[in-house]
């Protein structure tokens, strides 16, 4: 039987067609958890905010502040572990990386002021972006075609879910006993993946596929990925659908429960709900990947998600009905089921040659831009859904038109 051509599924194919070197169940298991480290770290303790800034004397915006400082963490941290981790290896980087994570939790835990939690805060981001970003690389060594679509649809799935349950679990720690248990609990879960490095996931990159340079050749390594267009053209559509999620993420606390006046209780299911609507659009993408290609499941979600976000924002400017902006931020949480994974399969298909360095850069935008989002959003006030409802849109109709890149090759 023939096999598809590149052209045809959007994604390279090795020269045996066996989708590259599978991983084991316990190593795909490995690596969804650290998948999870990060984006649960992001807002866990985002319902103990109040009692921060009470028990610090600090003001809001203080503690803001340690929810942006460990973005621009993340960010950073993806921009360099990812390099590190093409010339030192994966399994080194993840193992620092987890590690250095877990004392920064610790430090978080135990910080006297808001000045050393944010800190603190930047070094866990740094870390943990480790687990994000060597992660994929991983995937990238280890599978190609639609073996590594449906792997990076489970670990796009993991972040993705994590920062928008977090809340909940935080939540439930932070009423038992307090915001410094939630850092504790990152501490434990950072050494419960440490031991998961260490036993289920051996080094994917050889010693003779590494390479030469680091840090040193960070600059010039991103000037050669993002030379490929059709490399940039994925890469932005995953930024932009990033972006996308945390407008939700940032402004619909106050969207919900400030504007439509919902309950932190009704607030907090809806929450869930959502995040099964973005579960629900994997399974739907992996099951439609038997079918069609992930490029044309690509443009199938960034068009649903600027259609649903033009509804949100209609609803928002037409004054808000609390039903159309329920339906409307399901369904478009749920066309990310559809973007995400596609996106990034797509974008490090096209430079296996440097993994690293392409997780690295993806990574890097996307949580960058979630550090610009989420402020900018919070800044437009708490008394409107407009702001939210129009950086949906703006950031959908960016990603939309990032594939033009990619068509016009």
């Amino acid at each position: 039987m023939n096999r598809p051509s590149e052209a045809a599924t959007g994604v390279k194919t090795d020269e045996h067609g066996s989708g590259g070197r599978s991983l084991s169940g316990m190593s795909v298991a490995s690596l969804g958890l650290l998948a999870a480290l990060a984006p649960l770290a992001v807002d866990m303790y985002l319902p103990g905010f109040l009692d921060i800034a009470e028990e610090f004397g600090s003001t809001a915006s203080a503690v803001q502040f340690t929810l942006t400082a460990f973005l621009i963490g993340m960010a950073l941290g993806n921009l360099i572990i990812g390099p590190l981790s093409d010339r030192f290896g994966r399994r080194s980087s993840m193992l620092i990386g987890t590690a250095v994570c877990a004392v920064a939790s610790v430090a978080c835990a135990l910080a006297p002021t808001v000045e050393l939690l944010a800190v603190s805060r930047f070094v866990q981001g740094f870390a943990g972006a480790a687990g994000i970003v060597v992660g994929r690389a991983v995937v990238s060594d280890r599978a190609e075609g639609m073996a590594a679509a449906k792997l990076f649809g489970l670990l796009v799935l993991v972040s993705a879910v994590a920062p928008i349950a977090a809340p909940l679990v935080g939540g439930g720690i932070i009423l038992s006993v307090g915001w410094r248990a939630v850092f504790w609990f990152l501490a434990a879960l950072s050494l419960v993946m440490l031991a998961a490095i260490v036993f289920f996931l051996p080094e994917s990159l050889p010693a003779d596929r590494r390479s030469a340079g680091g840090l040193g050749s960070l600059l010039s390594g991103i000037a050669v990925v993002v030379r490929d267009r059709t490399y940039l053209g994925y890469l932005l559509a995953h930024t932009f659908a990033f972006g996308v999620l945390f407008a939700y993420i940032s402004a619909s606390p106050f969207v919900m429960q400030k504007i439509h006046g919902l309950s932190t209780g009704w607030f907090t299911l809806l929450f869930a709900f959502n995040a099964v609507g973005i579960s629900l659009g994997n399974v739907v993408n992996q099951t439609l990947l038997q079918r069609t290609t992930p490029h044309r499941l690509l443009g199938i979600g960034l068009a649903l998600l600027v259609f649903w976000s033009a509804v949100l924002t209609v609803n928002a400017l037409a004054g808000p009905v609390l039903r159309v902006t329920m339906v409307a931020l399901w369904f478009g949480v749920a066309s990310l089921g559809l973007v995400l994974a596609n996106a990034a399969t797509l974008a490090l298909g096209q430079v296996r040659h440097a993994a690293g360095t392409g997780s690295a850069l993806l990574g890097a935008l996307q949580f960058l831009l979630a550090a610009v989002v989420a402020p900018i959003v919070g800044a437009w006030g708490e008394d409107t859904a407009v702001p939210m409802a129009l950086a949906m849109l703006v950031t959908a109709v960016l990603g939309l038109g990032s594939i033009a890149l990619v068509r016009n090759r």
